[in-house]
């Protein structure tokens, strides 16, 4: 077993050719990742070699050159070298452990098992690592987040992008190539590990693609070389670097499982592990010292037990100044969206120093009804147009939050969250700070019909674990909750409709959510309190829902309203204080199986509650009209919900 490499030459771009001290060290660390990348797959019985084994030269290369700092491995000057293919985790590892990141012993004996970060798929917990790929299609559109954060913060550091092959017949590396060339990201260079198979066979047959012509008609420079020639790679890169005109593409042709006879050319090694005859035979062809690959005292080490050393990751949220809050008069009519388009020029240009603020946003194609305007007129190298490219934009946002700029993704919820589920499920993973802000939810999209009834998003976005949900009754909360958010570190949802609101007042008639009010997550506001019962209302139905209960109230049937914005987190207090009414009635512009009810019934039902509950909600997609006939259609007009209520509760 190799051990660490504490310092290495300061190799870069500077020089015509590859030196031959690099060469040198090149041939022999090839050899010591091939031996690592057998037996990191061995050890642990699964895992990916064959791509791990046509790529390591192209990692090598990048890795040794790049301006990189093991010691200091998240430098925010940093080049940023963001591996698309994650299977080829053994090759990554090595490589790191090549330069000086962590020992190659810890990646080996700790491959693909719970007690280290050394995942299957490259995690960004590894330092070295960028991003974490599971999923193919994702690593260009996550460079492309890097380089804008480089650009806003002013570093002139490079983005490298090795990718496989089978992966170009994704869609997503369409639109993220488009992406880069249209905004002049031209320190972003593409390799793609042209071994010619993937998991199914010979990558030509199962989806043929004439990749040059792929990533020429996009504007990019494609250079074709030897993937196996770190002569030939390291030129390549050099070309591409100094080139400050055009984004470049290498097109590596690699041999699948390169070094190991048996591997080679073979599809089945794309994603199965030597097994113990084979093993044995690709010691017996390495010119190795034979004690290194000597399984005996490897297992013995992983018995014992294999201590975690790298350092934790860091902590990537700046302090956001959030400005004065507007309130909006009672009774105005405005929309959330307009309250939140207000609300984030206001941050923007509370934390703006010479022109520059750490804030970025991205659209695509729906500026005027997401209400990105007035912030893209006044920050305009802070606003990325994608166009309709909603994967890419959903992971290029996410990897531009995690380098200090606060970045919001605006966008329909029908595009913005059923859409995008994937992206934003591997950001949450990869720790982003994204702030998705999606409107025209539920059945308040009106006539654009049953396609675009966003009516699910707090049963999907409950899935992902970092996200905190948001849904505010009124422009005063909307405003104020958007602030709050952009304080916050992690992922956080904000979500409304579409109509103009009214807004909703205390019992004194003044605006309930303005003056004194703070946005709390987890807290029912009160708005009227009740002993017969309690509407629990979430978003756009709040003002119809009051409206409801004054009538009710003024017949005689004492009926509470509280409004829930956080239907995933909801604290203790406000629990037990709905069980002490005598029953529930919930009211939200959603899907009535995962959404306000359901959250509510469960944590009630956790707390040790039970009570009669109706939920009143969408119990099927609806037909095209005004938002107000749809709500009728379903019960959730003012009518209907009074109605309801009224048997309910009566």
């Amino acid at each position: 077993m190799s051990h660490r490499v504490v310092s290495l030459p300061n190799w870069t771009w500077d020089s015509e050719q590859a030196s031959d001290e690099y060469l040198t060290w090149h041939a022999a660390a090839r050899r010591d990742c091939a031996r690592e990348i057998v037996q990191m797959t061995h050890l642990a019985g699964s895992g990916h070699p064959g791509g791990s084994l046509s790529s390591i030269d192209m990692y090598l290369v990048i890795y040794a050159h790049a301006k990189l700092d093991a010691k200091n491995p998240w430098a925010d000057d940093r080049d940023r070298v963001v591996v698309s293919h994650g299977h080829t985790s053994p090759g990554v590892y090595s490589a790191l452990a090549r330069i000086g990141y962590f020992s190659a012993e810890e990646a080996v004996l700790s491959f693909r098992r719970t007690s280290n970060v050394f995942e299957g798929h490259i995690e960004r917990e590894v330092p070295g690592v960028e991003w974490t790929t599971g999923n193919l299609g994702q690593g260009l559109s996550a460079a492309s987040g890097m380089a804008l954060g480089l650009r806003l913060n002013g570093h002139d550091s490079q983005v490298y992008v090795p990718m496989g092959d089978g992966e170009q017949q994704k869609g997503q590396i369409s639109e993220a190539r488009r992406f880069i060339r249209k905004f002049g990201l031209n320190n972003v260079t593409a390799l793609v590990d042209r071994n010619r198979l993937q998991i199914g066979g010979d990558t030509d047959e199962i989806m043929p693609q004439d990749l040059t012509a792929g990533w020429a008609s996009d504007g990019w420079v494609v250079q074709e070389i030897d993937g196996h020639d770190p002569s030939a790679i390291y030129a390549a890169l050099r070309r591409a670097v100094h080139d400050k005109e055009n984004p470049h593409v290498i097109i590596a042709n690699t041999v699948m499982g390169k070094g190991i006879s048996f591997m080679e050319d073979k599809a089945h090694y794309h994603g199965v592990a030597a097994n113990a005859e084979e093993y044995a035979r690709a010691a017996e062809e390495s010119e190795d010292d034979p004690a290194l690959w000597n399984l005996a005292p490897l297992r013995a080490a992983i018995e014992a037990g294999v201590p975690k050393t790298v350092p934790d990751l860091p902590a990537s949220w700046p302090e956001f100044a959030t400005g004065t809050p507007r309130t909006y008069e009672a009774g105005t009519k405005s929309d959330n969206r307009g309250a939140f388009g207000n609300a984030m020029l206001d941050v923007a240009q509370a934390n703006a120093r010479d022109g520059f603020t750490p804030l970025a946003a991205f659209d695509c194609d729906l500026e005027g009804s997401v209400k990105l305007g007035a912030f893209h007129k006044e920050f305009p190298n802070h606003f990325f147009q994608s166009g309709i490219q909603e994967h890419h934009t959903a992971a290029c946002a996410g990897a531009l939050s995690t380098c200090g700029i606060g970045t919001v993704f605006a966008d329909f919820g029908v595009f913005g969250i059923c859409e995008t589920y994937n992206q934003h499920r591997l950001s949450d993973i990869n720790h982003s700070h994204l702030k998705l802000v999606c409107t025209h939810i539920g059945l308040d999209v009106g006539e654009d019909g049953k396609t675009h009834q966003c009516i699910d998003y707090v049963g999907v976005l409950r899935n992902i674990f970092g996200m905190h949900i948001v849904v505010p009754a009124d422009p005063n909360q909307t405003d104020r909750a958007f602030r709050y958010m952009m304080t916050q570190p992690g992922m956080w949802f904000l979500g409304m409709g579409r109509s103009k609101l009214p807004i909703v007042t205390a019992e004194d008639g003044s605006p309930f959510f303005a003056g004194d009010y703070e946005f709390v997550p987890g807290r029912g506001d009160w708005i009227r309190r009740g002993s017969a019962a309690t509407v629990v209302v979430m978003g756009t139905l709040t003002g119809r829902a009051v409206e409801a209960v004054d009538a009710l109230r003024a017949s005689g049937l004492d009926v509470g309203i509280a409004h829930l914005a956080t239907p995933d987190t909801i604290d203790r207090e406000f629990l037990d204080e709905l069980a002490a009414t005598k029953k529930l009635i919930t009211v939200e512009d959603h899907s009535v199986r995962t959404g306000l009810g359901e959250c509510l019934a469960s944590a009630l039902f956790a707390a040790g509650h039970a009570m009669p509950h109706l939920r009143l909600g969408a119990a099927d997609y609806c037909p095209s009209g005004n938002a107000e006939s749809v709500f009728a259609s379903q019960g959730l007009d003012v009518a209907g919900i009074e109605k309801s209520v009224r048997e309910f509760a009566g």
